[in-house]
């Protein structure tokens, strides 16, 4: 009989054990960005069955600390706003780096010319002055600066930006051209003090750059706008020995130079000749990546490969868009399909041609910034953040899609789904926030998970397939059902506690 009671205590105690770890409903805020119409939507119904399927977020798993997020300044989109009316021109401004925006926080403009500038300039024509002494910014007086400083006013945190020359000035290359050839050695010292006083000048505009790349696309565009090449031996050599040295006695060590500025498929023979030993390594603050090689591989493996290489440097997507595309001007539904095209789907070689198929624009986005978080990488930037109906002004007529286009001669301006995809991500996970670790079932989702710096974690989720899915987000003994809509991406927000 003892024995019989001692077992009935046991059941009872297990049970009120059992009670007391049933878990409680997990507080979220739910924003959804939908292929059938959803725009950062506030989701507030959420389904009553439980689910199967689960995504477990573990912030006790941590890795890279977030740089930040945003897109970039180009001649082209500064120029597009001037024409824009203040009250347009301030809306895409708010939209991007406000409170009520997509909050950018790491952003990148081009040093001299690029494609997406009127026209080619440099900011030292003057053939062999080696001193720089006629070195002036002015070309970038009416449009680039402005641009700048009106994100500036209204972005309440701030933002970093990283510079980037396409090309020295041309005299001092071999082909003495702005496009293709070499930097030659004897002016390696000019160009170094070219970027110092690039620094000068901006600062002087109460402008600070975060970061410096030695040259956009160091293998070239195939010779075709603003370019120069440079070998990885060759740009370690430059900055190791002329650019490090030069910015280090000129006050600013401060700035960040990230090696090589292309696509990922080379990060391996890059990020082993500039962490080839301390020396080389010393003036590299890290490593900037594109995105141009597949239309749907991130390159995990290229991305960890260098995070291996160098575990405590930056590691920052530095480009990426829709390229070789007319936007679509108010047809949401184009940026859902697998109607785009790439440079690669008429250019590339026939091994490579895999790569590049037919892609919504859409999805590119969002698997591509999920999977880079997802692999080491900790800051994320767009290419141009406006441009108009034929997807310039572009003096080459490389005509892309940015996620903000408008139409200057009615005054029109287009938010396409791309922003709001860009928004997911900027918007909700900021700066020094930490990548947590993330658990999940249903393998056909993609999914990211940060904790910023105020606590907060923000989780991202992409459903790329055409049915719904129902998910159960558990953190802790916290838990929520979820339903996602078909080709959608959500953040969900779990406040500080």
């Amino acid at each position: 009989m003892k024995k019989a009671k001692n077992s009935l205590y046991l059941i009872l105690v297990f049970t009120i054990m059992s009670c007391s770890k049933k878990q409680e409903p997990l507080k979220v805020e739910v924003y959804e960005t939908s292929a059938s119409g959803n725009q950062l939507t506030q989701i507030t119904k959420f389904p009553s069955i439980e689910n199967s399927d689960t995504i477990k977020i573990i912030p006790s798993e941590t890795f890279q600390k977030i740089t930040g997020i945003g897109g970039s300044f180009t001649e082209s989109s500064a120029s597009l706003l001037n024409r824009l009316s203040k009250e347009n021109k301030d809306k895409i401004i708010e939209a991007y780096f406000g409170e009520s925006g997509a909050r950018y926080s790491l952003t990148r403009t081009h040093i001299a010319s690029c494609d997406f500038s009127l026209t080619n300039y440099t900011y030292a024509p003057d053939e062999g002055d080696t001193e720089l002494k006629n070195f002036s910014i002015d070309e970038d007086r009416d449009d680039l600066i402005p641009m700048i400083k009106d994100a500036m006013a209204v972005s309440k945190e701030g933002f970093g930006i990283v510079a980037s020359p396409w090309t020295s000035p041309p005299w001092m290359k071999d082909n003495k051209a702005y496009v293709g050839g070499k930097l030659l050695p004897e002016y390696y010292e000019s160009f170094a003090l070219y970027f110092s006083k690039y620094l000068d000048a901006y600062k002087a505009e109460g402008i600070d750059i975060w970061g410096l790349t030695p040259v956009n696309e160091p293998h070239g565009n195939g010779n075709n706008w603003e370019s120069m090449h440079f070998t990885p031996e060759e740009e370690t050599d430059f900055v190791q020995n002329h650019l490090g040295p030069k910015l280090e006695a000129d006050g600013y060590s401060n700035v960040n130079i990230l090696g090589y500025d292309q696509n990922r498929a080379g990060i391996k023979e890059w990020v082993d000749e500039m962490y080839k030993d301390e020396a080389s390594s010393k003036y590299f603050a890290g490593l900037a990546v594109h995105w141009y090689e597949s239309t749907y591989d991130y390159f995990p493996e290229d991305l960890q490969y260098a995070h291996n290489k160098a575990p405590n440097k930056y590691l920052i997507e530095t480009e990426g868009c829709v390229d070789s595309e007319i936007p679509k001007w108010k047809d949401d539904a184009w940026y859902w399909s697998k109607e785009s095209t790439d440079w690669g789907w008429d250019w590339a070689s026939e091994k490579d041609k895999h790569l590049h198929p037919k892609y919504a624009p859409v999805n590119r986005y969002a698997r591509d910034i999920i999977g880079c978080l997802n692999n080491w990488v900790d800051g994320w930037i767009d290419w141009n953040m406006v441009l108009d109906k034929q997807g310039g002004p572009n003096w080459f007529k490389n005509w892309c899609v940015a996620p903000v286009i408008v139409d200057p001669d009615n005054d029109e301006v287009y938010f396409t789904p791309i922003y709001y995809t860009m928004a997911h991500f900027s918007r909700y996970i900021r700066p020094n926030a930490m990548i947590i670790g993330v658990e999940k079932t249903d393998d056909s989702l993609m999914v990211t998970a940060a904790k910023n710096p105020d606590g907060s974690i923000a989780v991202v989720v992409f459903n790329e397939g055409v049915i719904a899915k129902e998910f159960v987000l558990n953190l802790g003994d916290n838990s929520i059902n979820i339903k996602i809509s078909e080709q959608a991406i959500q953040t969900i927000v779990i406040p500080t506690n």
